[in-house]
């Protein structure tokens, strides 16, 4: 087995599965969400190595918490930054699978 820096797991968190994501899987790009202190190019190798693919490009964004209120309190849902990672033709990342 091939050996992976642990912290290419400390940046890429989880993957994101909504319709959205899927809509631009069709397109060649994965939704990830990230570590908020996560630059694009920590993103791009991360990427390359835990899956062993070839990045195009990295868009990041931050969704901004929301305020719920449950049962009478209120509470906030932390700032989530997530990366749109643009894959080259030919390469594909199966999230459903898991690492």
């Amino acid at each position: 087995m091939k050996n992976i820096d642990p912290r290419y797991y400390d940046i890429i968190v989880s993957p994101v599965v909504t319709e959205k994501a899927t809509l631009a899987s069709e397109h060649n790009k994965v939704l990830f969400k990230v570590a908020s202190k996560a630059t694009k190019p920590q993103i791009k190798e991360a990427v390359e190595k835990l899956f062993d693919v070839k990045v195009k490009s990295v868009n990041t964004l931050v969704r901004k918490g929301k305020t719920k209120v449950f049962r009478g309190n209120f509470g906030s849902q932390s700032d989530v930054k997530r990366a749109i990672v643009t894959l080259e033709e030919g390469h594909r990342i199966d999230v459903t699978t898991g690492l």
